[in-house]
């Protein structure tokens, strides 16, 4: 029986697919391409090219793939744009689930892991984040994820959907040098970019509340991320017991300046990062526990800053004139 990555040709999407091969399960990608690669899919892996919100195309691709399961990591993430473009988001990130779970019951695959975020959280009060911190999203996306989890739970009482949700912040690095992140948001693309033109990357606010001054995140390896949705996906297929939701943590964070510092010394160029004004509503620190994941998924941080950052500056050099601008 084969699993389904929706967006699976994307940044994560295809680390998932990828991860999934590792472990030899049979894997089908649905992506329409608006932010990821058909050259990120591996040779032999079933493509099909349209969105989830095509029900005949989904309902299609779950019966000629005899597909058991979903990893459904498509969507539109881009928390920031999603202020502007609430509808859009809403659309692509509920919409769209609704479709995919309706056509999962109407044939009987009856797994689903969904990637969710910790956006759900918004800017909570805490020193580490739980699985038990309550869930107060702050933007239009954060609140997609969210009700993404309730439907979930809703559908798992009513049909017995077997199904669990992870939750991460910053996810970077590149598993091979073939993938790579292009998204115009994140922090090691933005700062790539920066240093690609000859430009200087900047640090916004050094006056925070924590060791060196500049906001603590947690920033985890995207090949560790797609090993726990493999893990996750074999529990469900095992039916072992599951949580509803796991986050993927490090519990320690890592500072702004430590990935400025580690991007100097990984790339040799040499730059000092100029200092701008704190952005409105940043908090000094969110950082969250893996404790729950570590226990049921065998999550861990398998890969250190310095591989991190090594493997994410590999991939951006090998894509060379191929790398979207």
């Amino acid at each position: 029986m084969t699993w389904l990555v929706t967006g699976g040709a994307g940044y994560i999407g295809s680390h998932v697919v990828r991860a999934f091969q590792a472990a030899d399960i049979p894997v089908v990608v649905l992506d329409d391409l608006s932010s990821g690669f058909e050259q990120f899919l591996p040779a032999g892996v079933p493509f099909e090219h349209g969105s989830v919100l095509d029900a005949k195309l989904v309902d299609h691709t779950l019966q000629e793939h005899q597909v058991e399961g979903v990893v459904h990591v498509a969507g539109f993430k881009y928390a920031g744009v999603s202020m502007q473009r609430p509808l859009h988001t809403y659309e692509q990130n509920v919409s769209a689930m609704v479709i995919l779970m309706q056509c999962m019951e109407a044939v009987g695959a009856d797994k689903l892991v969904f990637s969710s975020s910790a956006a759900t959280f918004g800017t909570p009060d805490v020193d580490l984040v739980t699985e038990t911190t309550p869930t107060m999203p702050e933007s239009p996306y954060g609140e997609t994820k969210l009700i993404g989890e309730w439907m979930l739970r809703a559908a798992g009482r009513a049909t017995g959907l077997k199904h669990t949700s992870l939750r991460y912040f910053n996810v970077v690095g590149s598993g091979s040098p073939d993938l790579f992140d292009t998204s115009p948001h994140n922090l090691f693309p933005l700062v790539f970019d920066m240093l690609v033109r000859g430009d200087n990357p900047r640090i916004n606010g050094d006056d925070y509340a924590t060791p060196d001054g500049t906001c603590v995140r947690d920033y985890i390896h995207v090949a560790d991320l797609a090993e726990a949705h493999v893990a996750a996906a074999r529990r469900l297929a095992a039916d072992e017991p599951v949580e509803r939701v796991y986050n993927l943590g490090s519990g320690g964070g890592t500072s702004v300046r430590e990935i400025m510092d580690t991007i100097r010394e990984v790339t040799g160029i040499d730059f000092t990062p100029d200092v701008a004004p704190r952005r409105a509503g940043d908090p000094d620190r969110i950082v969250a526990s893996g404790e729950l994941a570590a226990r049921d998924l065998d999550w861990q941080m398998r890969h250190t800053l310095h591989e991190m950052v090594s493997s994410a500056w590999q991939a951006r050099q090998a894509a060379g004139d191929a790398y979207p601008r």
